[in-house]
C-alpha cells in the first residue's frame, strides 16, 4: 500500500499490487475487495465508516491549507473541458471521459491537492451500467442510427470517474424586511350580459411592513468542485447516499479515473451560499407569514462554517454527434440515470411526412364515402 509523509502523499491510485502475484490489481465493485485478474486472489480492503470530522473554514484560509494533508496526483488536462483527471497505467492514447476529445499525454503533470477525507465507492458494477446505457438509448425516439451502434460497443464506453466534491456545513442569522399580504374580501355590484344587476366577492390584499430574523442550520450542502459537467447534471445525479460515507482508501480508486477538483473551497462556499440563500428566503416567508409576502432585503451572517472534500462516483460516456457532445451518466450508487441525446433531423422529417400522409389519406378517405 501507499505510504503518507506528514504533509504531504505522492500516490498513483491505479497502482496497487496483488499480495500473492505482484500484478495491478482493480477494485471489485460493490465488495470490500481488490480483485486480481491473473491468479483470482481477493485483496481485502480495510473499510473504515467516517467519522466525518469537519475541516474549520475560516481557518483553512487563514493558514491556507489549515494543517489538511495533502497529496500529490498524476493528471493530464483535457484541451476541450478544461478537466484535469487521472488515467489508468501505460495508457497511451485515451479520450476525455467527459467530452470526449483525444487526450494529449504530454499536457500530464503532477498537482498538489487537498486529500480527499471520505467517498462513497463504486455500487453498480460495469455489466450493469452497460445494460442502463443500452436500455436508455433504446428508450429513445428519432434517435440517431449512429448513436444506437455507439452504444452497442459500451465496453469500452462507460468511464468509471470519481467526481470531487466539497459539502458545508453552517449555521446562519438573518435579519430580514419586507411586507405581509393579507387577502381580505368586499363585496362589489355589477350588471351581467343581461342587464341585472349582481353582486360578487372581491378579493384585496392589504400590505403591512415586516422585519425579523430567522435562524437556519445547513448540514453537508453539497458542491461540486468539478466544472467538467454542467451544474444541471451533477443535480440531477443527486440525491446521493452521504450517510454511507467511508474514509478515503487509494484502493477504492484502483481500476478507476479520478477527477481533480477545480473549484477551490471558497469559491465552493460561494456556490454553496446560493444553495442555502434558497432555504433562508423560503424561511423568512414563513415567518412573515400571511398570504402573500414581498421581500425586500436579507442580510445573512454566516457562521461555525466547516467543509470536507469527498469523492463521489459514476459512471459516464461522452460521445459526439455534428460536431456537439453530448453525455450519459449513471449515480455509480443509486443507478440514477441521466442523459443528453442528439435528435435525427431525417427521423423526425420522415415522421412528419409520414403523419401529413396519413392525415391527407383520412381527409380523402371520409371525402369519397361522402361522394
Amino acid at each position: 500500500m501507499n505510504e503518507f509523509n506528514e504533509k504531504t502523499a505522492e500516490i498513483d491510485q491505479h497502482k496497487i499490487k496483488c499480495k500473492d502475484c505482484g500484478a495491478f490489481l482493480t477494485y471489485a465493485v460493490g465488495t470490500t475487495n481488490l480483485s486480481c485478474q491473473y491468479c483470482g486472489a481477493a485483496n481485502e480492503i480495510k473499510v473504515e465508516k467516517a467519522s466525518t470530522q469537519e475541516i474549520d473554514f475560516d481557518k483553512f484560509l487563514s493558514e491556507k491549507s489549515g494543517g489538511q494533508e495533502e497529496q500529490v496526483v498524476n493528471t493530464v488536462k483535457c484541451n476541450g473541458c478544461g478537466a484535469s483527471s487521472t488515467l489508468a497505467p501505460n495508457v497511451t492514447a485515451d479520450n476525455c471521459a467527459f467530452c470526449a476529445t483525444p487526450l494529449i499525454l504530454s499536457n500530464g503533470g503532477a498537482r498538489t491537492l487537498i486529500k480527499p477525507k471520505y467517498m462513497l465507492p463504486f455500487k453498480i458494477e460495469r455489466k450493469k451500467a452497460d445494460g442502463l446505457f443500452i436500455d436508455w438509448v433504446k428508450s429513445l425516439w428519432w434517435a440517431p442510427n449512429d448513436l444506437k451502434e455507439y452504444a452497442s460497443r459500451t465496453s469500452d464506453k462507460l468511464n468509471g470517474m470519481y467526481l470531487p466534491y466539497w459539502t458545508y456545513d453552517s449555521n446562519t442569522n438573518s435579519d430580514y424586511r419586507g411586507e405581509r399580504g393579507d387577502y381580505y374580501y368586499v363585496t362589489e355590484s355589477y350588471t351581467d350580459s343581461e342587464g341585472k344587476t349582481q353582486t360578487r366577492q372581491v378579493r384585496h390584499t392589504r400590505w403591512s411592513s415586516v422585519s425579523g430574523y430567522v435562524h437556519n442550520d445547513f448540514d453537508d450542502v453539497l458542491v461540486c468542485a468539478s466544472k467538467a459537467l454542467p451544474d444541471q447534471m451533477t443535480r440531477e445525479l443527486e440525491p446521493w447516499d452521504l450517510p454511507e460515507l467511508v474514509n478515503y482508501n487509494d484502493a477504492f480508486l484502483s481500476g478507476f479515473k479520478t477527477e481533480c477538483y477545480q473549484v477551490e473551497v471558497r469559491e465552493g462556499f460561494d456556490v454553496a451560499k446560493k444553495v442555502m440563500e434558497k432555504t433562508i428566503d423560503s424561511t423568512v416567508r414563513s415567518d412573515i407569514g400571511g398570504d402573500e409576502q414581498r421581500v425586500d432585503n436579507i442580510n445573512t451572517q454566516y457562521n461555525n462554517v466547516t467543509f470536507k472534500h469527498i469523492l463521489l462516483p459514476l459512471w459516464i460516456s461522452a460521445y459526439r454527434y455534428n460536431e456537439k457532445v453530448y453525455r450519459f451518466t449513471i449515480n455509480a450508487r443509486t443507478g440514477e440515470v441521466h442523459g443528453e441525446r442528439p435528435y435525427s433531423a431525417i427521423k423526425i422529417a420522415l415522421a412528419i411526412i409520414t403523419a401529413i400522409a396519413v392525415v391527407a389519406g383520412a381527409i380523402w378517405f371520409f371525402k369519397s364515402r361522402q361522394g
